[in-house]
């Protein structure tokens, strides 16, 4: 068995993945508040050193090391959750968030099951019933989840803290409300540009500020994306080169050698 072919064949599993999150980032490079995905991978040596090292299984038993598949394995993904560039949009319903948090939504799928998520996609309106909602219509939470309905014959403003005041008042009618985690790693991605937790996920106290009328661009960089991309397209074509030589030296063996 030519152990080389199967080597370069995970090889080009891997790029192929990491070019599928490559361009769904580029795809997202205008979305609001999008934050930039990307693919980790290992190597046969790690993952066959941490079979070795594995005490999960008790010492009496008999345990395999399972099939030998040499070459690089495809690992998990990951959100890179840093902070897009702020733009102004002078729109009273735009709003951005400085720092770490989420804004809350109120999500209603096709079986008019409501949940929980949030976003930092802050490209709201104002429904005819005078609620505060997403441009696909899910209801904003403000503190305590409780829906922001406000008056659309008055004017809006926001404070740093998400205080809204309308009026001449300036006493709070609402307040939008902003979530942050311990730890992100138990947030997962849902639909386009929502999160949602997962069990173990813990809250804690949101450091971001709202900024009325700005709204956060997606964190991706389109020019390191595109390098990337032509580093795995580069990637791609040297192990489809290995496999093409291994082919030559089978079609030399069958045709030539195997007539001694």
């Amino acid at each position: 068995m030519l152990k080389g072919l199967y080597t370069a064949y995970t090889g080009m599993l891997n790029e192929q993945h990491r070019m599928d999150v490559m361009t769904n980032n580029l795809a997202n490079a205008n979305t609001n508040g999008y934050k930039k995905e990307g693919a980790t991978s290992q190597a046969f040596n790690d993952v066959l050193a941490y079979k070795l090292k594995d005490t999960s299984e008790t010492a009496r038993l008999t345990r395999q090391l399972g099939v030998n598949n040499l070459g690089v394995k495809i690992g998990e993904g990951y959100t890179d959750y840093s902070q897009g560039p702020i733009k102004g949009t002078e729109n009273a319903f735009d709003l951005a968030l400085s720092g770490p948090g989420f804004f809350v939504v109120s999500y209603t799928n096709r079986n008019n099951d409501t949940s929980l998520k949030y976003t930092r996609d802050g490209s709201f309106r104002m429904d005819t019933q005078g609620y505060l909602v997403t441009h696909d219509g899910d209801f904003v939470m403000g503190t305590n989840n409780a829906r922001i309905r406000l008056d659309p014959l008055l004017d809006v403003r926001i404070d740093t803290s998400g205080n809204i005041m309308q009026g001449d008042d300036n006493t709070p009618v609402a307040q939008i409300g902003i979530r942050d985690f311990q730890d992100y790693n138990y947030l997962e991605k849902y639909g386009e540009n929502y999160y949602q937790t997962v069990e173990g996920a813990a809250f804690q106290d949101a450091e971001a500020k709202v900024y009325q009328g700005y709204l956060e661009s997606s964190n991706i960089s389109v020019v390191t994306e595109m390098v990337n991309m032509i580093n795995i397209s580069r990637a791609y074509e040297t192990n489809q080169k290995v496999i093409q030589t291994y082919d030559s030296t089978l079609e030399t063996a069958v045709t030539q050698i195997g007539r001694l």
